[in-house]
């Protein structure tokens, strides 16, 4: 299983730590659109509300891979689709 972001979480703090810092990336209507979609998702939703489950695990290992609400909602709040 790959971690995504981990990557540029460390190159975001080692460019915090030489003084260079990047501005976020502008989001767009749309992005914060299907975002707003995946916060109404009752499988993602109940993923987020338990924290276990099937709804849980398909949410955690489908989620940017396949749905787009779920990407979105990770560029729009910064977390993925299943945590808190």
């Amino acid at each position: 299983m790959r971690k995504k972001g981990f990557k540029n979480k460390k190159i975001r703090a080692y460019m915090i730590v030489k003084g260079v810092i990047m501005d976020e990336p502008k989001l767009s209507e749309k992005d914060k659109d299907m975002a707003k979609r995946c916060l109404e998702c009752p499988v993602c939703t109940h993923a987020r509300k338990k924290q276990r489950g099937i709804a849980y695990w398909f949410v955690k290992h489908v989620e940017d891979a396949v749905c787009p609400y779920c990407a979105a909602y990770e560029r729009v709040y910064g977390k993925k689709a299943h945590e808190l």
